[in-house]
């Protein structure tokens, strides 16, 4: 609602605010200061020939400029059909495990796993680093194994440490 009421504001008398801005007095160079103008004063009147040749119009110029055409067109933007099917570029993969609940399910490109699979490898490597080692699991995952290195050693995944309760005896003894 707000967008309308800004957009009648801004397009009202649209054109009578366009044709009084074009036909303005158009502005004038910014004056000079006057220690240069002292300066240019000086050049001048050592060479009168300076003011005649900036105020000439050059022939040979602007027949040059004349020659010039420019011709411009817009590129046509290409069309894009939203479809509802997958892109074809994209090589989707299947989810590793038990995690085929089809509320979750999702298209995972290849070369990339979700937060399940990554908790699930995280986990098999931690309890078997010899089976699952970083070469496996880039093979069966199908990821990149400097990915996989990375993922190992920066991750690791929630452990739960419970500390025995001590024999009675107190940290802090207080007094």
């Amino acid at each position: 609602m707000g967008a309308r009421v800004t957009r009648a504001f801004r397009n009202f008398n649209l054109e009578n605010r366009a044709e009084r801005e074009i036909s303005k007095v158009k502005p004038s160079a910014a004056p000079k200061h006057p220690s240069t103008e002292a300066l240019m004063l000086e050049q001048l009147s050592h060479h009168p020939e300076l003011e005649e040749i900036v105020k000439r119009k050059d022939d040979k110029l602007l027949t040059l400029l004349k020659e010039v055409y420019v011709e411009s067109k817009d590129p046509v933007p290409p069309v894009r059909v939203k479809d509802a099917s997958i892109p074809q570029s994209t090589e989707l993969r299947l989810l590793k495990g038990n995690h085929f609940n089809l509320m979750t399910s999702q298209n995972i490109p290849k070369g990339k796993i979700s937060v399940v699979e990554a908790l699930t490898l995280l986990n098999n490597h931690k309890r078997s680093p010899e089976t699952w080692t970083a070469e496996k699991i880039a093979q069966e995952y199908s990821l990149e194994l400097r990915d996989v290195k990375s993922l190992l050693t920066f991750f690791v995944a929630f452990d739960v440490k419970i500390f025995p309760a001590s024999n009675g005896k107190k940290a802090i003894s207080s007094k």
